[in-house]
């Protein structure tokens, strides 16, 4: 994660940028900006972009690309929707630039790996959940926070590992030996964040979530 401008062809970040601008696009159209007219909603987002911020500022690494750090992308789509997650994630990303953690050529790079991939994962796992599982708040909280945060960080380093071994300096090999066994504890950590926040959000300040249903997941239960 964290993917540098160098590490790739000039082309990759090309074809990074038109993917970036035509699903931005698609996140402005398609979001419900009408529900922030309650103020502690912009409030609750403006400040949920400012504490990702500072949680993409803590980071560890072995190599340029091959760091990690807490994503938060399932948090802000079972909290917003994948549409306005992916706009909050890429405010948060130009912040990153802006503090020098990120180089802006990479922008776009980094917005699809660390915010499109997670964000889009934990969209479609929620809707097969929603589709296929009993509606009870334990399934929504295991299965829509704890499992999908780790799987969608795990989708977001396996990404990231296969541009590096296939158009970057790293052979997988050396992934393989020493970026890849840290995933495991990185999947705990980002389910172990987000799942907790999800379930103080769901008892104390349901409406913060837009996929949450008190009469879906806890009504008659």
């Amino acid at each position: 994660m964290n993917l540098p401008y160098n590490l790739f062809p000039a082309w990759l970040h090309w074809a990074a940028t038109l993917l970036f601008l035509l699903l931005f696009a698609t996140a402005l159209r398609a979001a419900s900006w009408q529900r922030f007219r309650d103020k502690e909603l912009l409030h609750v987002l403006l400040g949920s972009c400012v504490l990702l911020l500072l949680i993409w500022s803590l980071k560890a690494g072995i190599k340029p690309g091959l760091t990690f750090h807490l994503l938060g992308g399932t948090l802000l789509m079972l909290m917003y929707g994948w549409e306005i997650a992916f706009v909050a994630i890429s405010l948060v990303l130009a912040g990153s630039v802006l503090n020098g953690v990120i180089g802006w050529q990479s922008f776009a790079v980094n917005a699809l790996v660390m915010g499109a991939i997670p964000i889009l994962v934990t969209h479609a796992v929620h809707r097969l959940a929603v589709k296929h599982l009993p509606h009870h708040f334990f399934v929504y909280i295991i299965v829509n926070a704890y499992f999908c945060a780790g799987l969608a960080l795990v989708s977001t380093v396996f990404a990231s590992s296969l541009l590096m071994a296939t158009l970057g300096p790293y052979s997988l090999d050396a992934l393989l030996r020493n970026y890849l066994p840290f995933v495991p504890f990185m999947a705990f950590g980002e389910g172990f964040m987000t799942g907790m926040l999800i379930t103080g959000m769901a008892l104390m300040k349901p409406h913060w979530l837009i996929t949450f249903d008190d009469r879906r997941y806890l009504a008659g239960k």
